[in-house]
Order: C-alpha cells, then structure tokens, then sequence
C-alpha cells in the first residue's frame, strides 16, 4: 500500500513538471519564434501524449499500469525520432523506411488511443475507420470506393509529410489555441471568475431575475476565453445555479440558463474560444473580418437569453437582490485591474495594432502577470503562476488529442479523395435544395460536436462540408460560419448534451429535461445560421443601411421569441398567443422587406391581442401575488 501511495505521488510530481514544461514551452516559442512546424508540432504532441497517459490510466487496476508506461516510451521514442530525422522525412515520403513504417503506425496507434481516453470512443472510432477506409477502399461500394492504398502510401502521408498527422489542424493547437488556452488558465488563477461574477451582479444584480442574468452575462465573458462550455458550467455554474434556484427559477430552468449562457461562450467575440483565429487560418480571410462578422449574431443570442431571463422572472414575481446584497463597485473594480489590462492589450494589439495572434496573447499574458504582480505584491501566493501553468498544459490535452485525430483524418480526405466525394453528394443532395443541404450540415456539425470541443469540430466540418456550401454558392465566410454556429451548439443539443448535463449535475435537476430546456431557450442560436445563410446582412455583408435594417428587425423578432418561449409578455401568454408570437419571431428573424413588414404588421396585432384581451390573466396573478406576500407576512 505504502508503494502505491509513493508511485502515486512520483507520478504527480512528474504529471506536474511536464504540464509546466509543455505551457513553458508555448510561451516561449510564442515569444520568440515557433520552432519549424513539424518541431513545434512534434514536441508539442509527444508531451501531451506523455501526460494523457499519465494522467488517464487504461484501468483503474494498478496491475495494468504497466500498458501506461510502454505507451509513455512508445511516445518518448517517436518524439525523439522525429527531432532526429525531420530533416530527411520528406525526402522520404513514398519511400519510408523500416523504422519510418513502425514509428509512423505506432504514433497513430498512440494518437488513437490517447483520443479515446481523454475525448471519448466517438472520434477514435472515426479516425480507425478513415484509416481502415484508406487501406480497404477498393473493397468500398459505388462512389466510395478508390484504387487500393499501400501501407507505405498511408504512412507516407499521414506520418512523413505535413498533409496528415503534422498538418494544421494539429499545428492550430500548438500554436495560438494552446497561447489562449493558458491566457484563459493566467485569468482565472489571478480572479478573473469572481470579479466577472461581481461585476455581473452589479450591473444587473437589482432588477428582476438578477442572479440569472449575471450567469448569462459572466458566463459569456468567461466562455470567450475558455472556449469550453462545460468546463465554463463546471467552473462558473456553482456560483450562478445556487443563486438562480434561491429567487424561484425551478432547478431546470436554472440549469439551461447556465448551459446555454456558457455555450455561447464559443461564439463571443473577440475570441471565440480561438475559433476567430482557426476560421482566419482556413478561410484566409483577416481575423478582423471573421470578429465584425461574428457581432450580431453574438447580440442576438445573448439577447435572447437575457430577454427569456427577464420574461421568465416577470411571469414569477421574482425580485431582484436588496443593495445590501451586492457587492461594492469600488472595491470589485479596484479587484481587476489587471485582468482589465490584460484584456485591453489583448485587444488593442489583435484589432488595431494587427498583431499576431500568438504574439499578442504572450504580450497580454505579461502584462496581465506584471500588473498583478504590481498590484497585489504583498498579498500574492506566487504559486499561482505553477497552477496556470499546470492547469493550462492539462486543459491542451483535450483539443490536441481530437486536433492530430482530425489531422489524420484529413489526411486520409486528401489521400483518397473522400471529401470531394462527399461534397459531390451533398452538391447532388441541394441540387434543388440549398435548405436540404445546410439541415445535412447541420447534423452532422451537431453529432461532430457531442464528442469533440468546438474548435476541434469545427477543424474537421470545415474540411468535410464548408466546401459543400460554397460549390452551391454560400459566400465563404457565411459557409464556415453556419458550420462554426452549429459545431458550438451541439453541448447543449440533445441526446448528448454534455454542458446541460453538467449543469444538471449542479442543480439536481433530470439532465435530459434540462437538455431539452437547453435547447428551447437557446433556440435563437439554432435559427441564426439559416438566416445568415439567406440574408448575410446580419454577419454585417453589404450596405450599412440594410445592416442596420436588419439588425433592427432581429431584435425585435429576438425579443418577440423569448416572449414565446417564456410564455410572457405584459401578462402571461396562453398556449395560440405563444404560437402567434413565435411565427411573428421568424417571420421579422428572417431579413426579407415583404417578411419583415408582414411581421410589423402582425406584432401591431399580437401588442394589441396582449394589451385588450384576457385582463383575467394579470388579475388572476396579482391577487395571487398578494396572497403568497399574505402567506408569507402570517409565517
């Protein structure tokens, strides 16, 4: 027993010294210039490799331990393989060598399994079968099928050259995705979470539905950074889901709010969970375009949420919290200068000053860290830097794993020729049908997502159905931004709703309900991609005066859907009025001239309906209201 606890602890210590070596390692190479990409790529996955098998053993029995350590060598070895020999890999490619061809299968068989361990069997099963579809394509039925792949070709491919396993996908997450993962790790060890929070509560903490909407509010700015909606729940949702139950939102409800605010994390500029900067590497188009784009749709879905919050509460009676109850402006203002700094550089040195990426999250990070530092000298536990460091490296495991799993992927796309096939059938699939094809894109963005983070999702539809979208006509950034939206919305998409049920987890409420409540209440996010899709005016495309157009007419039919599916509005709506509201949304949601007047005309009907009619309604629930304060006074 005694040895298990030391071999226990020397694997801490070890798990502990790599996580500050990999996060080491990214910044500087951010700082000072990135190694060649296979390098960077190579020591980036050989140390995560290292830690995923460390960290998440094959068994919980100490007498398989041993599989552990052969992995752990295994991946050593194909690190140091590739630092000795890179310079004569791509010489080698379709001819590997003996130690090329085991190194190569070994490295992909590691890929596999680490992926499954740390994201689950989904995506390792899709990475085994593009290899099997690779090597036994010819046996494959019509379309499907290709001339048949040799091991050498495969190896070649996805092992020697930077068109597999060392392409982009894993070179997004050795680069910039791992710098902004460990700008998000530095915010939260310095406070980031709780003066977000605090803010929050200041700004809306009064009004009605107070703590829900500083969930939606904190749980976006933090979402931004992380660019992981369950982890954004795990973290923030203890905070906000207690509260959210304590003024009278049912368990369930509070729980979707939380998973639906922190899901769209992935979809707030100015970062995106680095999803701003992966679409900017495949689409070519500037990071500042891809941000611009990304803002109203990014309004219209937190609006959504904040107006449900609100009507929700209304229909309740729910009051906000006394003043004695929040926090002091000064004194929590006062707290986050240096998260204010941090993010200002980040900013400043990403919109105006064009900045790399990479760069500007490592000047953002020192200038975070220095007015910490200054700020709180004598208070600081300086061991919060070996936390971030720590935190970040194990928070890269994830995305890295399901980035070199999409890597090989794409390889086997670019070696048979599968993704001009698929796009061919989607094309035949929306010949007559533009709507048809984005509902296949749809499901297949949603399943992607179930197992894979939204970024890593995002990689691998970009490759396999963006193409489909632009041969049918979809302007590009449109094209990758309907497949980004949908990638981002699968944690809270039943049946696999990771984020809802995480947050159900919290609030002790049935976490399939609290998907389905997920959904409802972000339904805005689901409509968004079409209508970008048909009227691209709301990722800010064309004349300013159709821009603001639209917009106008979105937040009315944003408003108009949160009344429907809070089922308020003035008064509590019956069942016709919440269906007559919900046609109003879609129709003024929709950018169109001959919709949007349709929409105005029938929201003059609906205001009028709610105003004039069922006066019942409003006396019922005022009387009630005074007896529940009667009740409660007598108590």
């Amino acid at each position: 027993m005694e040895s298990v606890r030391k071999n226990s602890k020397a694997i801490a210590s070890v798990v502990l010294l790599l996580s500050v070596a990999l996060s080491l390692f990214q910044l500087y190479t951010s700082g000072f210039g990135v190694l060649t990409a296979m390098l960077q790529r190579s020591f980036h996955l050989t140390l995560v490799l290292v830690l995923i098998f460390l960290i998440y053993p094959i068994h919980s029995s100490k007498y398989l331990r041993w599989i552990d350590f052969v992995l752990v060598g295994f991946s050593i070895a194909s690190g140091l393989y590739i630092f000795r020999t890179y310079e004569d890999l791509l010489f080698r490619v379709g001819n590997p060598d003996t130690w090329d061809m085991v190194l190569g299968i070994a490295t992909m068989i590691l890929v596999l399994e680490a992926t499954r361990r740390v994201a689950g069997n989904i995506l390792a099963l899709i990475g085994s079968i593009f290899l099997i579809y690779a090597y036994f394509g010819e046996y494959f039925p019509g379309i499907f099928q290709h001339s048949n792949m040799s091991l050498n070709r495969i190896v070649s491919l996805v092992y020697l050259s930077t068109d597999g396993l060392w392409g982009e996908t894993l070179g997004v997450a050795a680069t910039f995705v791992a710098m902004f993962i460990i700008f998000g790790a530095f915010l939260n060890s310095t406070g980031a979470g709780k003066v977000f929070i605090d803010l929050a509560y200041i700004v809306g903490g009064r009004y009605r539905g107070g703590p829900a909407k500083v969930a939606v509010v904190s749980s976006g700015l933090m979402g931004t950074m992380s660019g992981s909606p369950v982890a954004n729940v795990a973290s923030i949702g203890h905070f906000t889901i207690p509260l959210m139950k304590k003024i009278g939102y049912s368990p369930q409800v509070a729980a979707s709010i939380e998973a639906v605010a922190s899901t769209g994390g992935s979809i707030m500029p100015p970062i995106m969970g680095a999803g701003a900067f992966v679409m900017a590497e495949l689409t070519g188009i500037s990071y500042s375009k891809i941000v611009i784009a990304a803002i109203i749709p990014a309004i219209l879905y937190y609006l959504s949420i904040f107006t449900f919050v609100d009507f929700e509460a209304a229909r309740k009676n729910m009051i906000g919290l006394s003043k004695d109850q929040l926090p002091h402006f000064k004194k929590i203002f006062f707290k986050g200068i240096h998260l204010y700094t941090g993010l200002f550089t980040l900013i400043y040195l990403l919109v105006f000053a064009k900045v790399s990426p990479m760069n500007s999250a490592f000047y953002s990070i020192i200038v975070l860290v220095g007015t910490y530092v200054v700020v709180y000298f004598k208070q600081i536990k300086w061991k919060f830097i070996i936390e971030a460091l720590e935190s970040s490296a194990k928070s890269m495991l994830l995305v890295t794993a399901a980035c070199a799993t999409a890597g090989i992927v794409v390889g086997v796309i670019n070696l048979t020729g599968i993704g001009v096939t698929l796009t061919t059938l989607l094309v035949n699939i929306g010949e007559n049908s533009l709507l048809l094809t984005l509902i296949v894109t749809m499901i297949a963005c949603i399943i992607m997502g179930m197992g894979l983070p939204p970024t890593a999702s995002y990689i691998l539809l970009a490759v396999l159905t963006a193409p489909a979208l632009i041969n049918l006509g979809v302007n590009i950034l449109v094209a990758h931004m309907f497949v980004f939206y949908f990638s981002c919305l699968a944690p809270i998409t039943p049946p696999v709703a990771l984020a809802s049920y995480t947050a159900a987890g919290i609030a002790g409420s049935d976490p399939l309900r609290t998907g389905i409540t997920s959904a409802r209440i972000g339904l805005v996010a689901f409509l968004i991609p079409y209508m970008f899709v048909y009227g691209p005016a709301l990722l800010a495309q064309g004349s300013l005066g159709n821009i603001l157009l639209s917009l106008f007419m979105a937040i009315i039919g944003v408003i108009t859907l949160a009344a429907a599916l809070a089922g308020w509005f003035k008064r509590e709506l019956v069942l016709y009025e919440r269906v007559f509201a919900l046609v109003i949304s879609l129709l003024l949601i929709y950018s169109g001239l001959i919709t949007d007047l349709i929409g105005l005309g029938l929201l003059v009907i609906f205001f009028l309906l709610v105003t004039f009619t069922h006066k019942e309604l409003n006396t019922k629930k005022y009387v009630a209201s005074k007896n529940n304060d009667n009740v409660e006074a007598t108590s």
